[in-house]
């Protein structure tokens, strides 16, 4: 490699053979995380992105202070109850992570001036001393409120080591449960502790039971899902009684309720396995609410006895209007807590329980059990802003009299409510404090594209107040639209520093997504999939067509499944784009979604079709994926990011884009370079600690700035 140069990786192929279709792969040996050759080659391609972004240190370092400016870096996080104590994090400037602190409850929330006399329960500062990447799997304290489990990560490759300790004195009891998944629930008498198992693609299969100072040899497991196409959820619920194991593909599910005092007792059986039938159960004390589809595509919440039925046994609580879809509800012991997209926003309803509030008409009463006790009645909304995101803050206390609820958008910080629902009062918690930041210097606006297809796409832009659309702006657009996840806004300081240099920002709400309900998301998936990318191009065209963005100087970015988006639009639209980051990008598609040995691939044929067994779907898959169209024309200025340790895209996939990139595209490498960015200690979500992530975003919003025009 020379100044001028840069990294080219030997060529070892090998072929791919499917459906008569034979596919020569050049960068196959990339996967072997143990050849030095490999090693060499990503360090250089780290040497080569530094030797062409050195220009641009000052300019990040100018958007890190901004950052540090608009955050409020010692703070205290809105308390949240669980059993007798009320838990909260601290963060202090020039930290790098939070701690986790509780005071005993004294018969009312405490504001933040009465969090006084607190332990100190974990410190993630102190945990992560020695060691370059720290995060966790989740904190839960015990029914007894003295132990605390904690599951802990120092690769970023999402096996966490369990961590059980005495809160109080801070001693570690137990540390024998190692590479352990995601969730946690404690057994009744504080004794045990749930967790789940990983297999070799990384599929959470297993459930197992753990008694706290026991080996682990004596673990017993609980819970074995064989079906490689289902992943494992469990968690414990909010009354205490159960912990929930949800079996889940992406159209169908199964729940089994393990007791949380006899854990090793038969589960329950909510309802069996049937394919098409996606359920999810919410234990109400004396029984269950369930949001399922077995009547509506959008889903509803229906009320059911705690055993084993039927959805023809269940009853109807709450129904979606034309243009709704329920996501999920929450129950408390005297109301629940319903959560949906109503208008392509998040919104939420509560209901009550009229047996623990009194009687009431008649006529509100949507749910009886059998021998005629009134139970809930109508629900009604929750007030919320338009354009905002509302989402239940978290809330583990079962005998809670408020909705605890956050409302954020592009331009609002986040804002914690308090919903009293005796009284329907509501009342300002928290604001997330953003010094130096004025809101009314700035404007925001829903917007309605029309796609190719005729379809109205909507979309979210903000901008400086006095920008027009004059055809001279720089702008950025951000998207994702896959797995029904909705693309909704959040406020984060770092756009504020976009909209001061003029960008205009664009938050775009395209097809495969869940922000238009069911039928959005499955319009873009399968042998849909391509209407995700379309979508994401005409919003694009449509900044630029009305002139709220000058040709040449839009640039976009997505990381994972939106990492895809990125490499689709690139190949399909590269005149639109001036620049592009694709974060940890899925975008050998085709290569891995043949591969079911590979990390999660099984579980994602109900997302993206099966091409192993489809010569259509192959067929489909191959006209997209991103490294196998890949044309000699001129790109945008092209900008990956990954990690070695990621265990849900490889960073195989970025690194052979990068290299038939530079070998087809016509760019110029000075003025439109094609570059990769690897962190070597690092998952996923990139590099741990608050201070390494606004460095790695502002190295990416330099160098989109910079490539625009705007730095």
């Amino acid at each position: 490699m020379t100044a001028l140069q840069p990294p080219v990786a030997p060529k070892i192929p090998t072929e791919r053979r499917f459906h008569g279709d034979v596919y020569v792969d050049n960068y196959e040996w990339f996967r072997d995380k143990t050849n030095e050759k490999l090693i060499a080659h990503l360090e250089a391609e780290n040497a080569w992105t530094e030797e062409r972004t050195k220009h641009l240190h000052g300019l990040q370092d100018q958007l890190v202070s901004e950052l540090k400016a608009r955050t409020q870096e010692t703070d205290t996080s809105l308390p949240q109850r669980q059993g007798n104590w009320w838990y909260f994090r601290h963060t202090w400037e020039g930290k790098q992570y939070p701690a986790l602190y509780r005071v005993p409850n004294q018969g009312h929330r405490p504001g933040v001036d009465e969090l006084h006399g607190e332990t100190l329960v974990w410190d993630g500062n102190a945990l992560a001393e020695g060691h370059e990447f720290f995060g966790v799997s989740g904190f839960l304290p015990s029914p007894n409120g003295k132990l605390g489990a904690l599951g802990v990560d120092y690769a970023g490759d999402e096996h966490f080591t369990l961590r059980i300790f005495d809160i109080e004195s801070g001693m570690v009891l137990d540390e024998s449960v190692a590479n352990i998944g995601y969730g946690l629930a404690w057994t009744a008498d504080s004794t045990g502790i749930v967790y789940s198992r990983v297999d070799d693609a990384w599929r959470q299969y297993q459930v197992w039971l753990h008694t706290i100072g026991k080996q682990t040899s004596l673990d017993r497991l609980l819970y074995q899902e064989n079906d490689e196409k289902f992943d494992v959820v469990h968690s414990p619920s909010r009354d205490g009684n159960w912990i929930i194991v949800w079996s889940t593909s992406r159209s169908t599910s199964e729940v089994r309720l393990i007791s949380a005092a006899q854990p090793s007792a038969d589960p329950i059986l909510v309802c069996e396995r049937t394919p098409g039938l996606d359920y999810a159960v919410e234990p109400a004390e004396d029984h269950l609410l369930i949001v399922h589809n077995a009547n509506y595509p959008d889903f509803e919440l229906s009320a059911a006895p705690i055993r084993t039925s039927t959805p023809k046994e269940w009853v109807t609580l709450f129904s979606p209007e034309p243009g709704e879809r329920v996501n999920d509800v929450d129950a408390f012991h005297d109301f629940a807590v319903i959560s949906l997209r109503s208008g392509g926003e998040a919104r939420l309803r509560v209901m009550r329980r009229i047996d623990r509030f009194g009687s009431r008409p008649r006529d509100s009463v949507v749910y009886r059990e059998p021998h005629e006790r009134a139970i809930w009645e109508d629900s009604v909304p929750i007030p919320s802003e338009d354009l905002a995101t509302t989402e239940l803050y978290p809330t583990p206390w079962w005998n809670s009299q408020e909705v605890v609820y956050t409302n954020e958008s592009l331009l609002t910080p986040p804002t914690h409510y308090s919903y009293t629902v005796q009284t329907g009062q509501v009342r300002v918690l928290k604001v997330q404090e953003t010094p130096g930041y004025e809101r009314s210097h700035y404007t925001q606006q829903g917007v309605t594209v029309t796609g190719r297809d005729g379809t109205a796409i909507p979309m979210t832009i903000a901008y400086r107040s006095d920008i027009t659309p004059n055809g001279e702006n720089p702008g950025y657009i951000y998207g994702y639209g896959s797995y029904e996840v909705s693309n909704d806004p959040y406020f984060w300081p770092g756009f504020i520093s976009l909209m001061d240099r003029g960008v205009v920002v664009a938050w775009t709400h395209v097809r495969g997504g869940g922000e238009l309900g069911r039928a959005w998301y499955e319009d873009g998936r399968l042998l849909s999939k391509k209407n995700t990318f379309t979508d994401f191009i005409d919003c694009s065209r449509w900044l630029i067509d009305q002139k709220w963005v000058s040709p040449g100087r839009l640039a976009a970015d997505g990381r994972s499944a939106g990492g895809l988006l990125m490499g689709a639009v690139a190949n399909m639209a590269p005149e639109t784009y001036r620049a592009i980051h694709a974060g940890v990008p899925f975008v050998d598609t085709l290569t891995t979604i043949l591969n079911p040995d590979l990390p999660l691939t099984a579980g994602e044929w109900e997302e993206w079709g099966n091409p192993r067994e489809s010569a259509e779907v192959y067929e489909y898959m191959k006209s997209y994926s991103p490294v196998e169209n890949v044309r000699p024309v001129e790109y945008p200025a092209i900008l990956a990011t990954t990690s070695l340790n990621d265990i849900r895209v490889f960073y195989v996939e970025p690194t052979k884009w990068i290299q038939i990139l530079r070998e087809n595209a016509t760019n110029d490498p000075l003025t439109r370079p094609i570059l990769e960015k690897i962190e070597m200690v690092a998952g996923h979500a990139g590099k741990s600690g608050r201070y390494n992530k606004w460095r790695n975003q502002a190295f990416i919003f330099a160098w989109l700035l910079d490539q625009i025009g705007a730095a």
